[in-house]
């Protein structure tokens, strides 16, 4: 299937490791020009060496909103507008709901939603002025049923949602599609170390998940490379479990 997306410029934050990582992969064995940023300049470089396609590294922390504000430029004058964006911010640190302090739920805010939204203001003039963009978030399932002990997480990220559902309406008529993943459990080396490692998480899996095994990054980045393609040009304003089967709600 031609996905409609070799030549378009991403952008994918926390591109160097784990499902952002998966993601820009995917992107680029569609011929995408990927852009990835974190915060790791070894980590991106490892990257850059490892995925086969064309990747471009840029160092961006999301706690540092104001050089967020200075990426897309600077994705643009080296490899062109933003066209596919793929907000991938990460998670807070667990704990019950009144763990955590002030500044920690700041910090989460500003992660989670405002960085999000300053890189969407950044990139969406120019999509609708083109008339075409893709917009796709990095979600959890806690959007949909809150996961215990992940307070920040729980509480900010419906934030964000609302947000995206409330663009993807203003911006459809403009061939921009806004999405939202609402993500399961994926072998990556941030869930083995909530899990006390690789052992520990497949175990966890095999219990919980009905899949009775973990997601892929790989699988992950299939799923957002269709929601970046010309082929789901229909869908918009979604947030699309990919978890194995893992939700029980309906």
């Amino acid at each position: 299937m031609d996905l409609g997306i070799s030549g378009r410029v991403a952008l994918v934050l926390g591109g160097s490791r784990g499902i952002g990582r998966g993601i820009a992969a995917a992107l680029a064995r569609e011929g995408a020009r990927v852009a990835i940023a974190s915060r790791s300049r070894e980590h991106l470089d490892q990257a850059v060496a490892e995925v086969d396609g064309e990747l471009t590294a840029f160092v961006a922390d999301t706690a540092d909103l104001a050089r967020i504000g200075e990426l897309p430029g600077e994705v643009e004058a080296s490899l062109g507008p933003v066209e596919i964006l793929v907000t991938n911010t990460g998670g807070p640190p667990p704990g019950a709901a009144l763990d955590a302090g002030a500044d920690e739920w700041r910090r989460a805010y500003e992660s989670l939603v405002l960085a999000p939204r300053q890189l969407i203001e950044a990139v969406l003039p120019g999509m609708r002025e083109r008339g075409w963009g893709r917009i796709v978030n990095v979600g959890s399932s806690s959007t949909r049923e809150p996961i215990p002990g992940l307070a920040l997480s729980n509480s900010h990220r419906p934030g964000l949602i609302g947000l995206l559902k409330t663009l993807a309406r203003e911006v459809a008529a403009d061939g921009v599609t806004v999405n939202d993943i609402a993500s399961g459990r994926f072998a990556t080396d941030r869930l083995a170390a909530n899990w006390g490692g690789w052992e520990g998480m497949e175990a966890h899996a095999a219990d919980d998940v009905p899949a009775k095994r973990l997601g892929t990054p790989d699988e992950y980045g299939d799923l957002v490379a269709f929601l970046a393609s010309d082929r789901a040009g229909y869908v918009t304003g979604i947030s699309i479990p990919i978890d194995g089967g893992l939700l029980r709600s309906v």
